[in-house]
């Protein structure tokens, strides 16, 4: 069984990477997947072999609630 642990070098990560459909062909976009031990891992596109920070389901959940609430949209500039 692999450890995984916050900025452990992404590369390392042996799952395929998912980007978002929003990101933009200048790389302005982070991936994300799951480890085999079910955290919820995010890297740089633009350094693919960075660290990655990791999270529990829940963490992911409650980011994701929080962002499709609006909760995040003030840190967006135009």
């Amino acid at each position: 069984m692999t450890d995984y642990w916050n900025g452990m070098p992404a590369g390392s990560i042996d799952a395929v990477w998912t980007k978002s459909s929003a990101s933009d062909a200048n790389g302005q976009c982070v991936e994300v997947t799951r480890t085999r031990s079910g955290e919820i891992a995010v890297r740089n596109s633009r350094d693919a072999e960075g660290p990655a920070l990791l999270f529990t389901p829940g963490e992911w959940g409650a980011l994701l609630f929080g962002a499709k609430g609006g909760e995040f949209d003030f840190m967006i500039t135009a």
